[in-house]
């Protein structure tokens, strides 16, 4: 059975193997690309570095960081709507091009064919604010230290873009669900931006024997249908 990228560690010694082939490069190619996505990475946070800007990371890097390595070559920057055109000058001097895509959400950065999205606003109108920003977690991702939203306000991103055209955002909140890591009592304050969609995403996750306290649980669902 053909497995996805998604559903593949990439330390399983057929990830190469199989990346190569999803994007109709050889092995050699895709041993190269990978290098320049490290090396644009540690641009990338080098320069948001120097800044002192806060902001974290999103998408795969995110889901990859908290224990469900997928495959990925773009870098999610996610960062307060007043600081998301200083990212931009800032990627923009460091050789990045750069292009304001959307002014409600969405600035875009270049580098070497890797692309970096620099969002200033989450689906479901999430900002960065200021108690994401104390929560935000570093980790090392390929090599490199990066600044890594919290995986409960990653979960809640992640329920609430969940769509038929991105069934992977379930799967990676499922997989911060598995990787043990959860603060339950921020992330019950943290879903009231999206209750339903949190308590469906941990009924289900429930139903795969998951380990979700039954109390957040019970507490989603009071909010949603008694109070």
């Amino acid at each position: 059975m053909v497995q996805h990228l998604g559903e593949m560690d990439p330390r399983d010694p057929r990830w190469d193997m199989a990346a190569a082939a999803a994007n109709d490069l050889s092995v050699a190619q895709m041993a190269e690309r990978d290098r320049v996505f490290v090396e644009v990475l540690r641009d990338c946070t080098v320069a948001l570095g120097e800044t002192g800007l806060r902001y974290g990371l999103i998408g795969g890097i995110a889901s990859s960081g908290y224990g469900r390595p997928r495959w990925t070559h773009d870098i999610d920057v996610f960062c307060r709507p007043d600081d998301a055109g200083r990212v931009l000058e800032v990627l923009a001097r460091h050789g990045f091009d750069t292009e304001r895509t959307d002014p409600h959400w969405l600035f875009k950065g270049f580098k070497k064919d890797v692309l970096v999205d620099v969002i200033f606003q989450s689906h479901g109108a999430i900002y960065l604010d200021a108690e994401m920003i104390e929560h935000i977690v570093m980790r090392e991702h390929l090599g490199v230290l990066v600044p890594l939203i919290a995986p409960e306000d990653l979960l809640v991103m992640k329920a609430v873009v969940h769509d038929e055209q991105g069934p992977r955002h379930w799967h990676d909140a499922l997989g911060l669900i598995a990787g043990g890591c959860l603060d339950w009592a921020y992330l019950l304050r943290r879903g009231q931006r999206a209750p339903r969609r949190v308590l469906s995403l941990l009924v289900y996750a429930h139903s795969l024997d998951l380990d979700v306290p039954n109390h957040v649980i019970k507490d989603l669902y009071h909010r949603v249908y008694e109070s």
